[in-house]
């Protein structure tokens, strides 16, 4: 009995999750979770007060799934270069957008302290890990000093989040992609102005790092679809 009630809790927060993801908070109705999830009504209200409850245990869910996802990306002995492209050029589905992101745009969401903090934690997050990798960067001297890293981060998580926009307003990956290669190109064109100007900083990075950095060229990468 346990063991059930614990499914249909996790398939109630499940379809949520997917709901919420296409149709927002409004279009996530009571009616459409039951359908989603494939349980009764009594269920839902066993183990949540109402539909707020229910939309923030998912989105909670969503949010503490990605900020793992996001942690894991930025972990590892890899370059702080690698660390960043791989994680712009990873997998994604595009068309539907970012299913966190995506609730920023939501009136109800944004404008709910509790439903709004899974969302902005999550945010956070990435720029925490981004913000950090691009001062590793800077340290082994394959991102420009000049460059400041907070505002780096922020660039890149609006780059991510307008490429999805863009990507849906056309109907086609294409401009994500362009989205993603160019905020690459642009910190590649940095560090490369830098390196013209002062050989000797080029010169103090470790040969393991500049080869890890060649072998990998932003440019060549497909950007995840």
């Amino acid at each position: 009995m346990a063991d059930e009630q614990a499914d249909s809790r996790e398939r109630l927060i499940s379809g949520t999750r997917e709901l919420l993801w296409d149709r927002g908070y409004v279009g996530t109705s009571p009616t459409a979770i039951l359908q989603q999830s494939g349980v009764g009504q009594g269920s839902l209200y066993h183990h949540f007060r109402g539909k707020h409850d229910l939309v923030l245990a998912a989105e909670q869910q969503a949010a503490a799934d990605m900020q793992r996802s996001i942690k894991e990306a930025f972990a590892g002995n890899r370059s702080a270069h690698d660390k960043i492209a791989d994680y712009l050029t990873r997998q994604r589905e595009v068309l539907r957008g970012c299913s966190v992101g995506r609730l920023t745009a939501d009136p109800v969401i944004v404008g709910d302290d509790q439903l709004r903090a899974p969302v902005a934690q999550t945010f956070e997050v990435l720029h925490t890990c981004l913000t950090r990798t691009i001062r590793e960067g800077q340290r082994s001297g394959e991102i420009s000093v000049e460059l400041e890293p907070h505002k780096v981060a922020a660039a890149i998580s609006a780059t991510i989040q307008g490429g999805y926009a863009l990507a849906r307003a056309a109907n086609s990956v294409e401009p994500f992609n362009r989205a993603i290669t160019g905020i690459l190109q642009l910190i590649e064109a940095s560090t490369a102005h830098r390196r013209r100007t002062n050989p000797a900083a080029h010169d103090a990075v470790p040969a393991q790092r500049r080869r890890t950095s060649r072998s990998k060229n932003p440019s060549s990468h497909k950007p995840a679809r």
